[in-house]
């Protein structure tokens, strides 16, 4: 999979996503607390598109948005929390 990772933000919510043939096949959802913190609360991958890592590449472009943003995460999403759990590489955006 090598859709490239789209992100949207509106009215203090927002998403990094992929689309597939026009589909919206994969997102990870956030809100935003203040100027500098966010709240991922969401992560969906298309069920045939599970198991190819899509979930870590949206993560990925979350914590590369967050550095250049000076951004930080709180995370209520179950895959999200145990990446920040298991990665140490990410702590540095994790609040």
């Amino acid at each position: 999979m090598t859709d490239e990772i789209k992100h949207e933000e509106a009215d203090h919510r927002g998403a990094f996503y992929i689309e597939h043939d026009g589909k919206r096949i994969a997102w990870m959802s956030y809100s935003r607390a203040n100027a500098r913190l966010v709240i991922i609360d969401h992560t969906e991958v298309a069920p045939e598109f599970g198991g190819q890592g899509v979930g870590r590449r949206l993560l990925d472009a979350a914590v590369a948005w967050a550095r250049a943003t000076d951004t930080k995460f709180l995370s209520t999403c179950p895959f999200a929390s145990g990446q920040f759990a298991k990665d140490e590489s990410l702590r540095d955006v994790h609040a």
